[in-house]
């Protein structure tokens, strides 16, 4: 099966990046009346789950969820400060912190030389 050749951490970034996209749209699709909106969501949610797939392969999956989850919520919540005037307490800033931190750790924490990784590799042999 075809799949993204992209180092792990590179393919959850960009993963990533089409979550908070597509949560956005999502926003704007004001429940999905409006469809340009509602497709755009749809279509990065598919782009996103293509990219996290191979990301899954060689990291542990708890992590790897942890940290798009994470990073993901961090970044949306963020994002709709400025965009949607959506304000956050100085506690909701706090814990929004600590999501960022834990996501940081985990990151730094994780190697690529845990046996998922070494099986995918491999399997390219």
């Amino acid at each position: 099966m075809w799949y993204i050749s992209l180092n792990p951490w590179a393919s959850l970034s960009v993963a990533i990046v089409f979550e908070i996209a597509a949560t956005l749209m999502l926003k704007n699709s004001d429940g999905f009346e409006k469809t340009d909106w509602a497709i755009g969501s749809i279509i990065c949610y598919i782009i996103c789950f293509w990219f996290f797939a191979p990301a899954l392969k060689a990291l542990p999956v708890g992590v790897a969820y942890a940290i798009w989850s994470g990073v993901g919520i961090a970044a949306v919540a963020l994002i709709s400060w400025f965009a949607f005037d959506q304000h956050l307490s100085g506690t909701q800033m706090f814990f929004i912190a600590l999501i960022l931190a834990g996501a940081i750790g985990l990151n730094l924490s994780t190697s690529l030389d845990t046996p998922a990784v070494s099986q995918v590799e491999q399997e390219k042999s």
